[in-house]
Order: C-alpha cells, then sequence, then structure tokens
C-alpha cells in the first residue's frame, strides 16, 4: 500500500515506521509493522485485523490477513522499549509547539453489542444511564498551554 503525500507526511511516516522497527527486533517484522500501522490510519470501520488486510493489500486479503494476525499474536518485543522510542520520536514534535503543561486523561464508555471485541465488558454507561455491555476508550490529550485547560 502506498500512501501518497505532498507535505513530507510520508517520509515522517516511514522514519516513524523505521524507528519502531528498530526497536521490536527481527527485520522480517518491518513489513507487517508498517501494513498494521499504515491499516490504523486508513480510513475503514473497524480497525482489526481482517478490513485492515483489506484496505492495506486488497488484492491478497488472505495472506495480508494471515500476516497480520500473525504479526499481532507473535508479539515478543518489550512494549516499555516500544513505547520509549514512541516518546523519543513523537514528544519534541510535539514540544516544538510550546511547553507541554498538563496531561489530559479522558475515559469514556460506549454501547457495544457482543462480547467477542478487546475491552467490551458489562458496566455502567454514562451515554445510557444504565449497565450494559459497553466498549472503554482512553484518550490522551495534550494542551499546549495551561489556559487550553481552563
Amino acid at each position: 500500500m502506498k500512501l501518497q503525500s505532498a507535505d513530507g507526511s510520508e517520509a515522517r511516516f516511514a522514519a516513524y515506521v523505521e524507528g519502531l522497527v528498530s526497536v521490536i527486533g527481527h527485520a522480517d517484522r518491518a513489513g507487517p509493522l508498517r501494513d498494521y500501522c499504515v491499516g490504523l490510519i486508513m480510513p475503514c470501520e473497524r480497525k482489526s485485523v481482517e478490513p485492515m488486510a483489506a484496505v492495506t493489500a486488497p488484492d491478497r486479503t488472505a495472506a495480508q490477513h494471515q500476516s497480520l494476525l500473525h504479526f499481532v499474536g507473535q508479539s515478543p518485543w518489550s512494549n516499555e522499549k516500544v513505547l520509549a522510542k514512541v516518546g523519543e520520536m513523537v514528544l519534541p514534535a510535539i514540544e516544538r509547539h510550546g511547553l507541554i503543561e498538563a496531561w489530559i486523561i479522558d475515559d469514556t464508555s460506549f454501547p457495544k453489542k457482543g462480547e467477542h471485541s478487546v475491552g467490551v465488558t458489562r458496566q455502567y454507561c454514562g451515554q445510557l444511564g444504565k449497565r450494559r455491555t459497553v466498549k472503554w476508550r482512553c484518550r490522551c490529550h495534550l494542551p499546549i498551554t495551561a489556559r487550553a485547560c481552563r
């Protein structure tokens, strides 16, 4: 899958993925990692390996599905090293716009049918005002100034 850009975002994305490749180990993981990251940013309704495979390799969806399943299921790399590398690459880019004065963590639940997705559980859902099967999402916002938090 080829990403198109006129603003240098393709080169920045490639550099980001290469940075992650440097900490996940074996070179054979580079392709599936790139495809997985592309799948995460592409417009598809669900961010699971099956629709991501269809978007990233439409001519060989079954093989791509298997490759992504293996990549996600067999993950012997260190989460700590990957997260440290993400911080090393991302925080300087954010801080170029101003110092980080606050981190805003927002956890939200939303209704979900079925129980086979990651993060689905029966809990209170504020959106519905009662206990239901919900999925949780946690977001992190980084306002550039404390004034943005008021």
